[in-house]
């Protein structure tokens, strides 16, 4: 191990506590990565061939809300600690206590989104088309937070850049794995997103954007988990995979069935 690091800038996670009011720089990474997102889609919404009305982009965006948090939530206990959650119920609806999976939050986003597509009858693939543009914005400030928190650091390196995390029991250096998802999924991901999205040839491809997402998060979430310390209670899983990378097969393969099924949209689609 090396014996330089970079020293770690300790944040409180507390951004602002006023008694019985605590505002987390977690639940701030939420709440601004769903308005920055719902604004960026309002705009997107408004392009050809979507022309979807703004009533339905701002009336969508408490559905995705709920997703995410309900789904991320759900996620967690049943993908991460079953066990733990089975034996105490109640510790599941303790949300401030952390512990929320991206995957679950994905399901739970996809079912909120395919129910309100429903209701308003616009076709579930274009409503997928736009949050597969804004999504990486909340993963870059999701990641941004764990790193202030702490959480969910890297594997031991002795790369000039490592740091030792004070939440970390063996005080080693470690990779700010982070920072790394914080590039891959948030600014990379969302540059590539963007930029398809201004070609209107990709925009009438329905599906096309949903499958980029899915297949460029799980390949931007494979290559993190390799330098991103596995869950304790987990460890690693067949042939030293993990849940992560486990949790993103799946959805690389829908992503490439999407991309390779996806089709102009018809015309005289509601708007």
């Amino acid at each position: 191990m090396t014996t330089f690091v970079i020293p770690y800038p300790v944040i409180d996670p507390v951004l602002l506590d006023l008694g019985p009011i605590v505002i987390r720089w977690y639940a701030l990474a939420y709440i601004v990565g769903l308005i920055v997102g719902w604004r960026v889609m309002r705009v997107l919404a408004r392009r050809p061939p979507y022309k979807i009305r703004d009533l339905d982009v701002d009336d969508l965006l408490l559905w995705v809300t709920l997703g995410v948090v309900l789904g991320g939530r759900f996620g967690y206990v049943l993908f991460y600690k079953p066990g733990f959650y089975l034996a105490n119920p109640l510790a599941a609806l303790r949300i401030w206590e952390g512990g929320m999976s991206f995957h679950g939050g994905l399901i739970g986003v996809l079912v909120a989104v395919a129910l309100f597509a429903r209701l308003r009858k616009i076709p579930f693939l274009v409503l997928g088309d736009l949050l597969a543009v804004v999504a990486p914005i909340g993963l870059l400030l999701g990641r941004i937070a764990n790193f202030i928190n702490a959480e969910l650091f890297g594997r031991p390196t002795d790369v000039p850049w490592a740091m030792v995390f004070p939440t970390d029991p063996q005080r080693l250096p470690r990779h700010p794995s982070q920072l790394y998802e914080a590039f891959l999924e948030g600014v990379v991901l969302f540059t590539v997103l963007f930029l398809l999205s201004r070609n209107q040839g990709v925009r009438e491809r329905t599906g096309m954007l949903s499958g980029a997402f899915l297949l460029g998060y799980a390949l931007c979430r494979t290559i993190a988990e390799l330098f991103r310390k596995p869950d304790d209670f987990l460890g690693f899983l067949f042939w030293q995979t993990t849940m992560g990378q486990l949790l993103s097969a799946p959805m690389a393969l829908i992503g490439l069935w999407l991309i390779l099924r996806s089709r102009a949209v018809p015309r005289g689609r509601r708007t």
